[in-house]
């Protein structure tokens, strides 16, 4: 019986379930968001912790020390720079976990591990289409007048205005019923002849 024993083995041996783990690391940090399952997530999530609150601190042993874990310069730098800064008001709970379904193949429970506060620059990313749109805004020269003319071409056709001698009236074209009695009445007079 495993009463009280922490940890998942995941099945692999230690130094193997060490690395998988650092890797996991490094690529939650580089990416922000990680996808894997849940069992790993989970578990991933306790490295997460403890390498923000090593980052707090914020002295160079506690920078030798992430480097030890993380094994490159560049993430240890991103997660005292950018990473750890969000946190500073937090007093844990860094990560959060989304449950993603299953795993077509073994059915193993999927799940996305992400940091609670995502970087500025993906809260504030915007998609293709709006991006467009907006540069077509500025690109496109405003006309004069253009508030004066109808918006579509079936606007135009439907309303055509003629000036009488101080007020407009408006002629507007037959409706489809108005046609189809017309067309009736045109057949009826062929018939009788």
């Amino acid at each position: 019986m495993r009463h009280r024993v922490a940890g998942r083995k995941l099945s692999r041996h230690s130094q193997h379930r060490t690395l998988m783990f650092r890797n996991m690391l490094v690529s939650l940090i580089e990416h922000e968001r990680l996808r894997t399952t849940l069992a790993k997530a989970k578990e991933l999530r306790k490295w997460a912790e403890k390498i923000v609150t090593l980052g707090k601190k914020d002295s160079l042993h506690a920078r030798r020390l992430a480097f030890a874990l993380l094994r490159n310069e560049d993430i240890v730098k991103k997660l005292f720079a950018e990473i750890v800064p969000r946190f500073k008001d937090r007093q844990g709970g860094y990560t959060r976990i989304y449950k993603l379904g299953w795993r077509t193949g073994d059915a193993a429970p999927l799940s996305l591990i992400e940091w609670v506060t995502l970087s500025e620059e993906e809260e504030k990313k915007k998609s293709p289409v709006k991006k467009a749109k907006e540069v077509l805004k500025k690109v496109t020269p405003k006309k004069k007048g253009a508030a004066e003319k109808p918006a579509t071409k079936k606007a135009d056709e439907k309303t055509k205005r003629v000036k009488g001698k101080k007020e407009e009236k408006e002629v507007k074209k037959p409706k489809k019923a108005e046609k189809v009695k017309e067309v009736k009445k045109a057949k009826g007079t062929k018939e009788e002849k």
